[in-house]
């Protein structure tokens, strides 16, 4: 892609929101507040979580020179302009992308970990607008809802401009399988616009590869090239990270090759509304946070505890924003992104923890404990969220829930 460049140092990085919480500076990695999180259904764009492998690249000529060729397996490679893009319908998807690390912190306070420490907020919602991977595909001769190409690829390969450490300075890249790539429900798109905008360079800008339902390492950022192959990509990121592994296995003991690339997220939910630790006086408090789900799954319901999980009751679900970023055919499809949860809660104990647990239309429920889902990486802590809170001294003997 020429034009499209990876900076060798960080001395062009783009501009920062200064509340951003940073993880990292260089390569740059930073997330909102937990409580500035759950101000709104749509997450502004500058409080949406950064993600960085190295330095942010730029764009040093007209956009309309600006193309990601398509190539591999097929009968002839093709190059696709941004002009070529935009023609294609345009969709506006609404989902959350949430890093694999989320919530690494905590999982790290019960065994040491690896990777950047992220706390509640390596996550966000935005509706993202471009044209379907299914379409992309069709140009190059590959059928909707196909499980292999006509010359035998059986996934669909991202490669980004982005150089990493982790790749050995050579360019960040991912797959899925060719038959999520071509499903038009799956949703997934080559993205141009995020919340109604261009994309910044923070977020991809000028193409990036949104794969709703996914963990974020597969949406890959800077667009260079799409390769159909035959096996799932072999770069770092796919073989070597981002893989679920029990608690028994440490560096000492890890063999990449018996575990599969995560892909779809489980599910998940956070407390935002409170701090890790909170000296609160006796009396009503609001509980917000978020919950959210992997692979379409929409969440049912969210339970939340005063009592350290002894019992529960169920929280309300915030209303939603008015969305004004919808696509062409005038639909909205929510089922990728999170819901936003509040309860009142009437807190009466000298000391205790507020805990928040949700469930999947799946059925799928959060573990009780990290201890359980421990792993290496530190990837997909998903246990119950708890924060400890410290109640001023009161006569009542026990707490009540107020919905």
């Amino acid at each position: 892609m020429p034009g499209l460049t990876g900076p060798s140092d960080y001395s062009q990085e783009p501009p920062r929101h200064p509340a951003l919480l940073v993880n990292s500076k260089e390569p740059f990695n930073a997330e909102p507040h937990r409580s500035c999180l759950v101000s709104s259904y749509v997450t502004p764009v500058d409080f949406f979580y950064k993600r960085n492998h190295g330095p942010v690249p730029l764009l040093d000529h007209h956009i309309d020179k600006y193309s990601v060729s398509v190539a591999g397996l097929l009968e002839n490679r093709k190059e696709l302009y941004m002009k070529d893009i935009i023609k294609l319908p345009k969709y506006a998807v609404t989902a959350t992308l949430q890093c694999a690390g989320n919530r690494r912190t905590a999982m790290s306070k019960t065994r040491k970990v690896k990777g950047v420490g992220w706390d509640i907020s390596a996550l966000g919602n935005a509706v993202w607008s471009g044209a379907k991977l299914a379409d992309v595909l069709e140009l190059v001769g590959i059928s909707k809802h196909s499980h292999i190409s006509p010359h035998g690829g059986k996934h669909v390969e991202f490669v980004s401009i982005d150089k990493c450490k982790e790749e050995n300075g050579g360019p960040y890249k991912a797959s899925i399988p060719l038959s999520h790539a071509t499903n038009p429900e799956a949703d997934v798109l080559l993205a141009y616009e995020m919340n109604g905008e261009t994309l910044n360079r923070d977020h991809g800008y000028p193409l990036r590869v949104i794969v709703p339902g996914v963990i974020g390492a597969r949406s890959v950022k800077w667009l260079d090239s799409i390769n159909i192959i035959a096996q799932v990509c072999q770069g770092f990121f796919m073989q070597k990270d981002y893989k679920m592994f029990p608690p028994s296995v440490d560096w000492d003991n890890i063999d990449w090759s018996t575990r599969r690339p995560v892909m779809d997220f489980p599910i998940q939910s956070a407390i935002c509304s409170l701090d890790e630790v909170n000296d609160l006086r006796p009396g009503k408090i609001l509980i917000k946070g978020y919950a959210v789900s992997g692979g379409g799954r929409g969440i049912e319901r969210v339970d939340v505890s005063i009592d350290n999980g002894k019992s529960w009751a169920e929280a309300s679900k915030s209303q939603k924003d008015d969305i004004t970023y919808i696509s062409d055919d005038n639909e909205r499809n929510d089922k990728w992104a999170w819901v936003l949860f509040e309860a009142e809660a009437d807190v009466t104990d000298t000391t205790t923890h507020i805990v928040a647990k949700a469930v999947d239309i799946a059925g799928n429920i959060q573990p009780e404990n990290v201890e359980f889902i421990w792993n290496l990486r530190g990837i997909l802590n998903t246990s119950w969220h708890r924060v400890r809170v410290h109640i001023g001294s009161s006569n009542l003997s026990r707490a009540k829930y107020s919905m």
